[in-house]
């Protein structure tokens, strides 16, 4: 019987990885649910493609293009946030949540009531709830993997083993498109340079928070709430080469290490065939032509956006949820060409330190509606500050 799937963020670079993978085998799934943005004609041509039952664009002003698209298909056709939270109640044995940004945590706190598996490669949901998620997922007793690659790989590295045996957890950036640029250049970097990874292609926006490091400073918190380590267990090497995802160091001295490709079919292919492993059509690496493998150190004064991911790890309570706000509305702000490139860690630096001393993060009560209106609040005392303070 095949197995009913939903992607959400179906036409960003997750999602079309996830549905090349199930296109190779489309017998096997039953896609209920495709949804996007803007790239009406992707949504549209996939959810043909893969007979999908239902299509939903997130922005209401779409929704008769993609109907219009989709016209004498038999797919339905829906738009909006509330749109979104009903595809997530369809019922689904698995779920991809790909959504960027805080817009994908509602839709994933509505899978996980399915009690199916969420296969979680939107970083905010953790940042943002990280206990009230997994306490979603115990209640109704669903299962959520990790698709980023890092947290893939060390969940991969802890299979079989005891988690309080674990020292030290290690996960690798590529150091994005400014690694090797003198700091005294970094003030002027243009968009276009911070949107191009030496790497790979993900999309601009996580193209330029990987410049940023603010995707790693995600990861680090990411990691702190999946696999319940504290924030000096976990450590950030710069990898150029991109090749080890993550390692986890033991107690008697051993690393584990994951090595791959940099392609998230790999993550992705793991989380749907979870337990079992299957056939996957990634590159397979030849170490001996690879040659060697560099790490270093990141420089805290070139990203900043690490220190601040320990800042608010040490704070709790709230302060994930406007740190990623704030951090979105900056980078919104950067790609406007309102703010400079290092002006993104200045206003989520401004901001949590101004939310800490007047909305009390750290002592507020975890909710879903406390998270959603912290996140509205810090956009706009992050626009307030960009207002009065940078520009």
């Amino acid at each position: 019987m095949p197995r009913k799937v939903s992607i959400f963020g179906a036409t960003g670079s997750i999602g079309q990885s996830t549905l090349d993978l199930i296109a190779r085998d489309p017998s096997a799934y039953d896609v209920v649910a495709l949804t996007g943005g803007r790239n009406l004609d992707q949504l549209a041509a996939d959810a043909v493609r893969l007979g999908a039952k239902r299509a939903v664009t997130c922005y209401d002003s779409h929704y008769h293009d993609l109907k219009n698209r989709l016209s004498g298909t038999g797919i339905e056709v829906a738009a909006g946030a509330n749109a979104l939270e009903d595809a997530a109640m369809m019922p689904a044995d698995w779920t991809m949540s790909a959504i960027i940004g805080a817009a994908g945590l509602v839709p994933g706190m509505r899978a996980l009531e399915q009690g199916n598996t969420l296969a979680l490669a939107n970083k905010e949901t953790l940042v943002c709830a990280g206990p009230l998620v997994l306490e979603q997922a115990q209640k109704h007793n669903a299962t959520l993997m990790p698709v980023d690659s890092e947290h893939s790989a060390v969940f991969q590295a802890l299979v079989g083993e005891d988690i309080s045996a674990v020292e030290r957890i290690i996960i690798t950036a590529s150091g994005g498109a400014f690694r090797d640029w003198p700091m005294d250049k970094l003030a002027n970097a243009t968009l276009a340079q911070a949107s191009s990874h030496p790497n790979w292609d993900m999309g601009q926006r996580i193209t330029i928070d990987s410049a940023s490091m603010f995707n790693k400073a995600l990861e680090v918190i990411e990691t702190h709430e999946y696999f319940d380590v504290t924030p000096d267990q976990i450590e950030v090497l710069v990898h150029p080469e991109s090749m080890v995802h993550a390692l986890v160091g033991f107690n008697d001295g051993a690393l584990m290490a994951h090595l791959g490709a940099p392609d998230m079919r790999h993550a992705i292919g793991y989380a749907l065939n979870h337990p079992n492993r299957e056939k996957l059509p990634v590159e397979r690496l030849d170490l001996a032509k690879l040659g060697a493998l560099t790490f270093k150190a990141p420089d805290e004064v070139r990203y900043p956006a690490l220190r601040l991911a320990r800042q608010v790890m040490d704070m709790g309570g709230l302060a994930g949820a406007a740190f990623n706000a704030a951090k979105e509305r900056a980078l919104d702000a950067f790609i406007a060409g309102d703010i400079g490139f290092l002006q993104m860690a200045d206003v989520v630096e401004a901001t949590l330190a101004q939310m800490s001393s007047a909305d009390g993060l750290e002592n507020a009560t975890l909710s879903l509606d406390n998270v959603l209106q912290i996140d509205q609040l810090a956009r706009v005392r992050a626009a307030e500050i960009m207002n009065t303070s940078l520009v």
